[in-house]
């Protein structure tokens, strides 16, 4: 097969999915034919996409005859009906669920870090969750040269990891706020507007830890293919309506410097370094929002690690684009697919 391929979007009506098509057409991602998916309340909708309309199928086990390459983000019981069929017919999935990532048999891939794992695939390459994307990107680098042993995480999540529903109840909810008015969330249980809680999944009732927290422990350890490394992640989310935001202290197995990281993250792929101490300015969703890399800074010596084995930093990023979408167009574009040869 020569021709571009065809290509079909799960879930295309969401913030990723419109993500997708974004990032697609700012790329030059070549697509011989777009295939349109989502449930069948979307059906008969249009989108649309280098100048043509679009018309939204219903998602089936049927729709994927004929597709090079299927990219999911609805859902990972979406994913785990519909992917297989996608794969019998003949597609790779690139999934943004996490309902594959942890399948032994299942690359799950940051191209700066792992892009040589998706020649592993067997149908099926698992996009990582948002937090441990924004975390590693920067962290892999360092990583390669003196062994992160340690690492402790608190994330700052904004309402985009929830979806374009949660997005807009952000906004509903704060304008309800500001003229006095009751507001009933039914996204997500819990005041948003000027708020801050603990991330709004389940929280395992031995380990105390949330399903956000425990996703960024087991992808971490696999993609970086180190169970050894030591992990605390405390996830919130935040009144901000796009662009995560984590605090990262590392312990390495050597003593690094702050010049160190800033000199190897200064030639990192994906990885853009915002650290003005003189003007206080330092990585914000603001400005990470509708931006390809990971901003890194606040990068500074961990004062309670009197070893120098430890360092302190700052970093933001779309959790829609790297975080989602873009990482997933990375994939697909080094796919070794016959269609794109």
């Amino acid at each position: 097969m020569s021709h571009e391929p065809v290509v079909a979007i799960v879930g295309v009506t969401g913030a990723v999915g419109a993500e997708f098509i974004a990032t697609m057409d700012r790329r030059h991602f070549p697509v011989g034919k777009l295939k349109a998916l989502a449930s069948a309340r979307s059906a008969g909708k249009t989108i649309d996409f280098r100048g043509e309309k679009i018309v939204i199928e219903e998602l089936t086990e049927k729709s994927f005859e004929g597709v090079d390459i299927a990219l999911f983000s609805a859902g990972g019981g979406i994913s785990r009906k519909f992917a297989p069929a996608a794969v019998k017919a003949g597609a790779v999935v690139v999934d943004n669920s996490s309902a594959f990532r942890m399948d032994p048999n299942v690359p799950l891939v940051i191209p700066e870090i792992n892009a040589g794992r998706i020649r592993d695939h067997k149908g099926i390459i698992a996009n990582p969750n948002c937090s441990a994307i924004t975390a590693l990107v920067p962290l892999w680098p360092i990583h390669r040269q003196n062994r992160i042993k340690r690492m402790i995480v608190s994330t700052y999540q904004a309402a985009s990891g929830a979806g374009a529903a949660a997005m807009e109840e952000l906004v509903e909810s704060t304008r309800a706020y500001l003229d006095g008015r009751p507001f009933t969330p039914k996204v997500i249980p819990l005041p948003y507007a000027f708020n801050v809680f603990s991330h709004n999944t389940a929280i395992d009732p031995e380990t105390g830890y949330n399903d956000e927290e425990t996703k960024v422990i087991k992808e971490t350890r696999k993609i970086f293919e180190d169970d050894k490394i030591a992990i605390g992640v405390t996830c919130v989310r935040v009144p901000v309506l796009r662009a995560h935001c984590e605090a990262i202290t590392f312990e390495c197995e050597k003593p690094i410097t702050e010049d160190e990281v800033r000199a190897i993250l200064s030639k990192a792929p994906g990885v853009k370094i915002v650290d003005d101490r003189a003007k206080n300015y330092f990585p914000m969703p603001i400005d990470a929002s509708g931006q390809d890399d990971v901003l890194v800074g606040r990068i500074r010596k961990d004062l309670s690690d009197a070893s120098g084995h430890s360092i302190s930093m700052f970093v933001s990023a779309d959790q829609l684009l790297k975080g989602a979408a873009l990482n997933a167009i990375q994939i697909a574009e080094l796919l070794p697919q016959r269609a794109m040869a």
